[in-house]
């Protein structure tokens, strides 16, 4: 029997709290999710911090490029985005974040935010926070990048590892495999039939499709049989999954 697509918090449940917070990830945890994706970038000092956009303006009240500032810095600001009821929270490090899944079963997803920013060395500093934390057998390593995805590769042959992409591929998982990934995360809007996720599926790649949000469109994901969705009401996703 196929198992259940299964449901991964975007960004924690960014749909009901500031993305990439701790608030974000623990009401995923209280939703069910079944995985949380995040995104992690370095601080000026060489810190990792979970944060989505490269630089600070839409998301917290401060303003430049992340690369830019250092820990102490970032951490000094309000990554609430606006929302009144999260006044004051901060934007996490990554062992923050991995302190608080650990002790949880879910799946854990950090993409590398280098495509547009290098960060030399974080491919490194993100896999030595893997192993301390004991997490190797429960990650997806993504990146838009593919030297990346090749340099990851390298480093940690025993971790699963995950392409990204915008622009239509005919057969993305051709890329993929040469890259040395387990499977590819395209937008939602490209995956355009079950048989391109089974032809997928039988070159051994696993298709977690992102952002689904829309009611119909996670039902037809569901129905495709894909392995995940990245949505960001898990709640939603789960109860729908549920009544299908």
């Amino acid at each position: 029997m196929t198992s259940p697509t299964q449901v991964w918090a975007h960004r924690g449940a960014s749909g009901y709290a500031p993305e990439n917070t701790l608030p974000a990830f623990e009401l995923a945890l209280d939703q069910g999710a079944e995985g949380v994706e995040f995104d992690v970038q370095l601080s000026r000092d060489g810190a990792l911090v979970v944060i989505h956009d490269e630089t600070l303006d839409r998301t917290t009240d401060g303003t430049g490029r992340v690369v830019g500032h250092a820990l102490a810095e970032l951490r000094a600001l309000d990554a609430s985005g606006g929302d009144a009821d999260y006044a004051g929270v901060r934007i996490p490090t990554l062992d923050e974040v991995l302190a608080l899944l650990a002790p949880q079963r879910l799946r854990i997803n950090i993409e590398l935010k280098n495509s547009v920013e290098p960060y030399p060395g974080l491919e490194e500093k993100v896999l030595a926070s893997v192993a301390e934390h004991g997490l190797a057998d429960r990650v997806v390593l993504s990146s838009f990048a593919d030297a990346s995805v090749r340099r990851l590769r390298e480093l940690a042959p025993e971790i699963e590892l995950a392409m990204l992409y915008t622009r239509p591929e005919a057969r993305p998982w051709r890329r993929a495999t040469l890259l040395g990934a387990q499977g590819f995360h395209p937008p939602a809007r490209l995956v355009p039939a079950r048989l391109w996720v089974r032809l997928a599926h039988a070159a051994g790649m696993a298709v977690r499709p992102w952002i689904v949000n829309n009611p119909a469109q996670l039902a037809t994901m569901f129905r495709w049989q894909v392995d995940a969705v990245f949505t960001d009401t898990p709640d939603v996703a789960l109860a729908l999954r549920s009544a299908s």
